[in-house]
Parts: structure tokens; C-alpha cells; sequence
């Protein structure tokens, strides 16, 4: 089969209405040709789709977006949709039944979703001409996940996770992963994500993608298994609520034949108007050329002093944060907690605050 991966989806301020008005060409310019003649084509999709207002309790944006998004999607080409990440839930139940109604009235499959913990393991099963493919999509703990007694993302388990994805495997030609987690704004994975990872490729993953991050970041071939630590944004375009760096603006696409195990990493960039575009040129060769020498390094190792580096930058964020957190007057009360819960922030933890075990003398 050939299929095309995407990564996070969300309108924005920018592109809501574009999306609204479903302006597929101002939308989607010359990368429409790319999401044609599909056998699969899948997206994840990182807001509500709703008019809700009764955004739930968090840190961070509550993000939706208008219906006809699923309309437009299925226009496209887009086959199915991930709601396995940290925004689905953003408006709560109401929110959540809006965005899965729209997906069903647009046609649209999804996965990564479930009425409990145990529902939202069912992995999408697609077959065709004789062979099956299985994709698994799963979400670090951060707001959206489900639990025992309520719907939500299907979540990352280092034990059950990788019973699933070896389930998968003697039931299915390819297993492909979709992982939503990583640091944000960080092109290169902690030690916690590399193994995660790696594990998944060992337990039978043929292609594992590694989204949220809103960057692209770096790719190794382990076990004989595609792992990409960063996908970047697919149509997240200027949101109004950050300072958009570089990074944020261009991603991958990326294309994987199930029948020859190839796989290529096709570079999009934003667009002033609110769309994607094909990268070209001297810009196409720069995402290219980066890709690459960040995959370089973990290879070599070094990418571990970059992901200390990274730390050191955010770290004083943590400290003012936890130092605060006991203050009736603070608002982030909840905030300790809300960085246990979630693996990416237990991870900058871990590598700024080390025990006398990792310290003491060797």
C-alpha cells in the first residue's frame, strides 16, 4: 500500500475561516497533487471541532477548530484521522462528540479514541490487495488521555503499548506508530524517548513517527524500523497564541511503501495566506540538509549534549513553577502534578534535577 503520514493538524486564527469557507487552494497550493491516489493518507488531528465554550482546565491553548475541517480534509484525499494527542479533549465531552460526529458526517475513520482506556486500545486494521496494515496511534499523559472511567486518547504505556504493537505484528504485514510526545520546540529526543522507541521497534514496529513537537528533528533506521523523532507540524499555521519560531513552520510529509518498506520524508513549509506549500529550492535542501545533520548526531551521540542544552534553556520555567506551586495565591497550583503526569516534562525534570545516584563517583 502506499500510504502518506502526516503530522499535527489544527486551524488557527489564520486559516480557521479558510478552513470554514473550505478554500482548498488557499489551503493546500501545489501539496494537493501529494495527498491524491493514496491508499491510506493519515493526519492527526490536534483541536475539537466544535462551538463549544466550556473549554476544560489546563495549561496552555484550548484548541478547536470549525467542522467543516473534516469536510475539507476528506476532500483532499485524507483517509483517516488520529485523535490520539493533547488537544482532542480541549472541550470536553460536548467537544469531543462534536469532532466525532463531523468525522463520521464527513466520512472520515478515525483512531486513537475510545469510550475508555481499554475501548481507546483498538488499533486501525486496514487491508487491501491481500495485505494488512495496522496503525497504532498513542499519546503521552498530558489532559487528553483516556482513563477507566472516561473517554479519551489512547495513551502510552511502556507495558501494554508494546504488548499491542507485538499483538499487532503476528496479526499484520506492517505495524506503523504514531507517537505523540517529545519535548516541544526540541529537535533532538531524550534518553527516556530513544528507548521507547527503539523498544517499539524491537517489539515488531516497521515505522514509528514522533509528532507534538512542532519541529522536525532527527531520524535513525534501528531493528530495520523507521524512526522519526519530529515530524513537525503538517497545517498548523501561525497560531495566535505563541511567538512562531523557524522551526514551527515547516515539517514533513511523509510517504511509506508497505510492500517495499521505503520510506521518504517530503519537506512542506507555511504560507503567509494561511496554507501549505511544497518546499523548493534552496529552502527544500536546507529542511533536507538539517534533518540530516541532526540524525548525524544521534548517531553519534552527541545528541545528548543537545538535548541537555535544550534542558538548561527551559529549565529556569520548571524551577519558578515548582518553587510556586505551594502558593494558594499562584495559579498553577496543580502545576507539579500536571509535569508528573505528562513523560516530556518528567524528562526535563529527570535531566535538570539528577539524584546523588546519577552524580556520585564512578
Amino acid at each position: 500500500m502506499k500510504a502518506l503520514l502526516l503530522g499535527d493538524l489544527s486551524p488557527t486564527a489564520i486559516s480557521n475561516e479558510l478552513f470554514e469557507k473550505q478554500d482548498i487552494n488557499t489551503l493546500y497550493n501545489d501539496t494537493l497533487e501529494l495527498h491524491r491516489d493514496n491508499d491510506v493518507c493519515f493526519v492527526n488531528l490536534e483541536c475539537a471541532l466544535t462551538d463549544s465554550e466550556n473549554a476544560i482546565k489546563k495549561f496552555g491553548p484550548n484548541l478547536k477548530a470549525h467542522k467543516n475541517t473534516a469536510k475539507v480534509l476528506k476532500s483532499i484525499g485524507v483517509t483517516h484521522c488520529g485523535l490520539s494527542n493533547n488537544h482532542i479533549f480541549d472541550f470536553g465531552v460536548e467537544g469531543t462528540v462534536d469532532t466525532l460526529r463531523a468525522l463520521d458526517e464527513a466520512g472520515l475513520e478515525y483512531t486513537g479514541f475510545g469510550k475508555d482506556y481499554d475501548d481507546s486500545r483498538r488499533d486501525l486494521i486496514i487491508e487491501k490487495d491481500g495485505e494488512k496494515i495496522a496503525i497504532i496511534a498513542v499519546c503521552e499523559h498530558e489532559y487528553s488521555y483516556a482513563l477507566e472511567d472516561r473517554m479519551g486518547s489512547r495513551p502510552y504505556d511502556e507495558y501494554n503499548t508494546i504488548e499491542d504493537i507485538r499483538a499487532a505484528k503476528a496479526n499484520a504485514d506492517r505495524v506503523i506508530v504514531i507517537y505523540h510526545g517529545g519535548k516541544e520546540h526540541c529537535r533532538y529526543p531524550s534518553p527516556r524517548l530513544v528507548r521507547a522507541f527503539r523498544a517499539m521497534a524491537r517489539a515488531g514496529a516497521d515505522v514509528v513517527l514522533g509528532q507534538h513537537s512542532h519541529c522536525i528533528g532527527c531520524y535513525e533506521k534501528y531493528e530495520n524500523c523507521h524512526l522519526l523523532y519530529g515530524q513537525g507540524n503538517y497545517h498548523f499555521v501561525k497560531p495566535a497564541f505563541m511567538t512562531v519560531a523557524e522551526s514551527w513552520n515547516t515539517s514533513l510529509a511523509v510517504n511509506y511503501d508497505t510492500k517495499t518498506h521505503e520510506i521518504e520524508f517530503i519537506p512542506l513549509v507555511n504560507t503567509d495566506e494561511g496554507g501549505i506549500e511544497l518546499a523548493k529550492g534552496d529552502e527544500k535542501k536546507e529542511i533536507l540538509d538539517r534533518l540530516d545533520a541532526c540524525s548525524e548526531k544521534l548517531a553519534s551521540g552527541e545528541w545528548k549534549k543537545e538535548w541537555h542544552d535544550f534542558c538548561v534553556t527551559v529549565a529556569e520555567m520548571y524551577h519558578r513553577n515548582i518553587v510556586n506551586s505551594n502558593s494558594p495565591l499562584f495559579e498553577y497550583t496543580t502545576i507539579t502534578g500536571h509535569y508528573l503526569d505528562c513523560e516530556a516534562h518528567t524528562d526535563v525534570l529527570r535531566e535538570m534535577y539528577p539524584s546523588y545516584n546519577l552524580i556520585n563517583e564512578k
